[in-house]
């Protein structure tokens, strides 16, 4: 099957389940196009006249597509660079820490909870899996999606800060994760003596090298668009920038997803406000904007076809199940403890760690990540591992979200009303004004 035939199929797939769902599903897009691509792979398991050759049709495709290199290496640049150039930099610049912190200390604790954790699961389950195996599966896992979440969060009424620590935190820690799963490689499979010193300077090198080479691209964007005021120029600036600078990064064996969302960051504020018309602006978000929708239409349908091509061991899906606690739990403790310490210093919206627990989504990311494992038992095992967390967090943990924020949101008015209550009284005997509306912490 030739590739524009598989481009053809995938958007055409995406272009149908996006109107059933908007039709009639009425889910968020991720959400629904995710469901409705797992429904129809189910649908051609199943022994029914005319299936095995759809199936096997369906899997000479599936097999033909390189997962890891259309992610990884051709969509994840352009998703992060659309993320990027709508993240507001003063609303990130007043939560740097804690983006900085979860992007970082929460990913690699993540990391070790999770891979501990499932090395103690395997092992119950009669699975022989290597402990750094187990620490790789802890760094694909770890890097949290916002696609799907962030429209869910704006609809249920989170507080605008919550909102940016998840953009932030999931625009940072992706690069953040692909470095730590690269380093972990390293050590499993690149056959050298690996040093501590060495495995610094390897993250350091991919982690500045990202944010240096980040700058330095975009700010020769960011000039190039002051000299111009040509809409269709402009916007293939940004295009270029989003796909060279990420191709470029790879080839210097820098962090690409850093490079990209600093970029990105730079050119949606400073280009913006001072390189743009208003007119180049509204092309410019538009542009993006569809790019994003149609690139995570055609990926979540991916996500929801590759089922087909999995190993479906009933150990290895039990596997999956029982490590969708693990890594919740995981997610709770490396988000929770920092937040904890951080309270002491500033304030956070009530339920922060619970919301962030539940709305750390995972995605494309971490199956790209477990496909790009070298074949074997063991990368069988955890490709389907993983597909069994991911599923769940978009399809459980997506769709339930909403109501979680709401609950909060709750809880967080009977908490104001509780402390307000004195003052109340008080305001009333003086005919003050009436009681601050709810709302949250920075």
């Amino acid at each position: 099957m030739g590739l524009f035939d598989i481009i053809a199929i995938l958007i055409t797939l995406s272009a149908v389940f996006s109107w059933i769902n908007h039709r009639f599903l009425k889910m968020p897009t991720a959400i629904g196009l995710m469901l409705i691509a797992l429904l129809v792979s189910l649908a051609l398991l199943l022994p029914i006249p005319g299936n095995e050759a759809l199936e096997a049709d369906a899997q000479a495709m599936l097999n033909s597509i390189d997962f890891d290199a259309a992610v990884l290496h051709g969509m994840l640049s352009f998703l992060l660079f659309a993320g990027a150039l709508h993240v507001n930099l003063f609303d990130l610049a007043k939560q740097k820490w804690v983006i900085a912190t979860l992007a970082s200390v929460g990913v690699i604790g993540a990391t070790f909870l999770v891979g501990t954790g499932a090395l103690v699961l395997f092992w119950l389950l009669g699975l022989d899996v290597p402990y750094i195996y187990c620490l790789l599966f802890g760094a694909l896992i770890a890097p949290t999606d916002p696609i799907a979440v962030l429209g869910i969060l704006k609809s249920a009424g989170a507080p605008k800060s919550l909102e940016v620590k998840i953009t932030g935190e999931s625009l940072f820690n992706d690069g953040v994760a692909v470095v730590t799963f690269l380093v972990l490689a390293e050590i499993a499979f690149g056959g050298e003596h690996v040093t501590v010193p060495g495995v610094l300077a390897l993250f350091g090198k991919e982690a500045i090298g990202g944010l240096l080479f980040g700058l330095a691209a975009g700010g020769l964007a960011y000039l190039m668009l002051r000299r111009i005021d040509n809409y269709q120029v402009e916007v293939l600036v940004t295009l270029a920038l989003a796909a060279g600078s990420y191709a470029a990064a790879e080839h210097l064996e820098i962090s690409a997803p850093i490079t990209v969302v600093v970029a990105g960051l730079l050119i949606g504020n400073h280009g913006r406000n001072g390189a743009m018309s208003q007119l180049t602006q509204e092309h410019l978000d538009n542009f993006w904007e569809l790019v994003d929708e149609v690139l995570n239409a055609v990926l979540f349908v991916l996500i929801g076809l590759e089922i087909l091509v999995l190993t479906l061991s009933a150990q290895y899906v039990l596997a999956g199940v029982l490590a969708i606690p693990l890594v919740l739990l995981a997610r709770a403790i490396s988000a929770g403890l920092p937040i904890a310490v951080m309270r002491r210093f500033r304030s956070f919206s009530p339920g922060v760690v619970t919301i962030l627990t539940w709305g750390g989504l995972r995605g494309g990311i971490s199956v790209a990540l477990a496909l790009s494992l070298p074949a074997g038992e063991t990368r069988d095992l955890l490709v389907t591992v993983t597909y069994c967390v991911v599923v769940f967090s978009i399809l459980v943990q997506g769709l339930t979200l909403g109501p979680v924020v709401r609950a909060m949101a709750g809880r967080a008015d009977v908490e104001i009303e509780r402390t307000a209550l004195p003052d109340l009284v008080a305001d009333e005997s003086v005919g003050t004004e009436a009681p601050p509306p709810r709302g949250s912490a920075p």
